[in-house]
C-alpha cells in the first residue's frame, strides 16, 4: 500500500488542520482515506487551489480519478476547476464513466479535444461517444485532422465492438524485411508507439501473415528475415466482433495483444490485454446487476435514471406475485379450513426460489463463458435435472419429516415433502431451461431470466401445495 506523505503539501490557512504531516495517503483497502478527500475538498471549498494542487500533483492517476469520484456531486466541478492543469487524459481514461460524463460536461469542446488528443485511439473514443450528437461534432471538428478520421472511424463500429475498443497505434512491418531493417526502423522513427509488446508481419496487401514478440526481435542476429522469427499461427479479431466474445478469446488462448483486421482481412489495430482486463470485470458486474434488476448498479448513476430501471422490473415482478398470488386464491376454501397451510406455504416457494436462482447464475455465467453450448446442452439439463432430483428428495424427507412431527400431522408431512420435491425440479428446470432458451432467441439471459425463474416457481410452489393438500382431503 502506497504511503506517500501530505507533509511536503505545507497545508496553510484556515483548513492548516485538515491533513496531519503523518497521515496516509490511502486506507487500508488502497483506496484514499477519507481525511485527505476532505482536505482536498476543503482547501478548494476555501480558495487555496495552489495548497490543493500541491497534495494532488503526486498521486497515480488512477488515484486523482477516484478523489472525483469520492467527492461529492457539488463538489466536482469547482474541485475540476482548481486542478485543471492536472485534470488530463490519463485521468479521465480512469475515471468513472458517469462522473467523466459530469465533467465532459464543464468543459468546452475545445479542452475536450485537447484531453483526447493526448489519449491512445481507444481511450479517446470511450471518451468523445458518451457526448451528445452535437457536441461530438464539435470535438471532433476541434482535433487534428489525422485524431478526427481515426475517431469518426471508431464510432462507426458498433457499440461494444473489437473496432471500438482497438487502438490504431501498433508496428506492422512487411514480411520481407530482416531483423535489423526492424531495429533500425524502430530506432529510427520518434512518432511510433512506445508501448507494445508484439510486431505484427503484414503482406504487401497489409493482411497480417504473422506475429513476433519484441523479446526475440532484441535476442536474434540482425541478418535473420523476420519471415524466419515470427509465428504465423495467431488469433484475428474481427472488426465488429462483439467485445464479451473479445475477452473470452483472450482468455482461452492467454493472449497479451491480438491484431484486429476489417472485413477483408487488412490489419487496422490492435487490442491489449490491459483494455480486456477491464471488459472482463465490467461484463461480470454487468451480469450480475441485470439478474437483480438493478441496471448500471453505479453509485454514480443520476438517481432519475435508476428509479426507472429499477422500477420497470419492480413492476414487471409485481405482476408474477399477482399471478402466484391468484394461484392461492384458488385455493381459499382449502386454506380456511386448515389455516396452518397458509404458514408452510411460504417455504415451498421460497426454497424453490433459491434452488432456482443457483441453477440460474450457473447456467447464466455458463452461457456468458461459452461452457454451455449447443454440443453439451442436452447433458447439462440431464445433470441439473439429477441435482434438483437428489436436493429435493433431501429437503423434501427433512421437511416432511418435520412438519409431520411438529404439528401431529404425518399425510401434512407427506404433502410438504412432495411439494418440495416438485417444486425442486421446477426450479432446477428452469434455472437452466430458461437461460438456456432466452438464448437461442438472442435475448440476454442476464436480463430476463429471474422474472420467469421466480414466476414459475412461486406459482408452482403454491399449486404444487396447496393442489396436493385437495387432493389428500387435509381441509376435509
Amino acid at each position: 500500500m502506497s504511503e506517500i506523505e501530505t507533509e511536503a503539501a505545507a497545508p496553510s490557512g484556515p483548513v492548516d488542520e485538515a491533513v496531519s504531516p503523518s497521515q496516509p495517503l490511502h486506507d487500508e483497502d488502497d483506496r484514499l482515506s477519507p481525511d485527505f478527500v476532505a482536505a482536498v475538498i476543503a482547501f478548494v471549498e476555501a480558495g487555496e487551489v495552489g495548497a490543493a494542487r500541491d497534495l494532488v500533483r503526486p498521486l497515480h492517476p488512477a488515484d486523482i480519478a477516484d478523489l472525483f469520484e469520492l467527492a461529492r456531486s457539488d463538489a466536482r466541478a469547482p474541485l475540476a476547476a482548481a486542478l485543471a492543469d492536472i485534470l488530463d487524459g490519463d485521468v479521465l481514461s480512469e475515471m468513472n464513466e458517469w462522473v467523466r460524463d459530469e465533467l465532459m460536461d464543464a468543459l468546452a469542446p475545445h479542452q475536450v479535444a485537447e484531453i483526447a488528443s493526448q489519449l491512445e485511439s481507444d481511450d479517446a473514443v470511450a471518451i468523445i461517444e458518451e457526448l451528445d450528437a452535437d457536441e461530438q461534432r464539435e470535438v471532433l471538428r476541434a482535433l487534428a485532422p489525422d485524431d478526427r478520421a481515426a475517431i469518426e472511424e471508431a464510432l462507426g463500429y458498433p457499440e461494444e465492438s473489437a473496432g471500438r475498443l482497438m487502438q490504431r497505434d501498433l508496428i506492422a512491418v512487411p514480411e520481407h524485411w530482416t531483423v535489423g531493417d526492424v531495429l533500425d526502423y524502430l530506432r529510427g522513427n520518434e512518432d511510433l508507439t512506445t508501448d507494445f509488446w508484439e510486431i505484427f508481419v503484414v503482406d504487401p496487401g497489409h493482411k497480417p501473415v504473422g506475429v513476433c514478440h519484441l523479446s526475440w526481435i532484441l535476442r536474434t542476429p540482425r541478418s535473420i528475415g523476420m519471415a524466419d522469427v515470427m509465428r504465423r499461427e495467431q488469433s484475428l479479431i474481427p472488426v465488429d466482433m462483439d467485445q464479451e466474445e473479445v475477452a473470452l478469446r483472450f482468455q482461452k488462448y492467454a493472449l497479451i495483444s491480438a491484431a484486429v483486421v476489417d472485413q477483408s482481412g487488412r490489419l487496422v489495430g490492435m487490442i491489449t490485454v490491459d483494455d480486456v482486463v477491464h471488459i472482463i470485470q465490467e461484463e461480470a458486474g454487468e451480469d450480475i446487476l441485470k439478474l437483480s434488476g438493478a441496471g448500471d448498479g453505479d453509485i454514480n448513476e443520476p438517481i432519475v435514471q435508476t428509479v426507472k430501471v429499477r422500477l420497470t422490473w419492480l413492476v414487471i415482478n409485481l405482476g408474477t406475485a399477482v399471478m402466484a398470488s391468484s394461484v392461492v386464491g384458488l385455493f381459499q376454501g382449502t386454506i380456511s379450513h386448515l389455516v396452518v397451510l397458509a404458514v408452510l406455504m411460504p417455504i415451498v416457494s421460497g426454497m424453490g426460489g433459491n434452488a432456482g436462482t443457483q441453477t440460474m447464475a450457473v447456467a447464466v455465467r455458463a452461457l456468458a463463458t461459452n461452457q454451455l453450448t449447443d454440443s453439451n446442452t442436452v447433458r447439462i439439463i440431464l445433470r441439473e435435472f439429477r441435482i434438483a432430483i437428489a436436493n429435493g428428495c433431501a429437503l423434501g424427507t427433512m421437511i416432511g419429516i418435520g412438519v409431520g412431527w411438529l404439528f401431529h400431522y404425518p399425510a401434512l408431512g407427506v404433502v410438504m415433502g412432495t411439494a418440495m420435491v416438485i417444486n425442486n425440479l421446477v426450479a432446477g428446470l428452469s434455472g437452466i431451461l430458461i437461460p438456456v432458451t432466452l438464448d437461442r432467441f438472442r435475448i440476454d439471459p442476464a436480463v430476463s431470466s429471474a422474472v420467469f425463474v421466480t414466476m414459475m416457481t412461486d406459482i408452482m410452489g403454491f399449486f404444487s401445495f396447496l393442489g396436493l393438500a385437495s387432493l389428500a382431503g387435509l381441509a376435509g
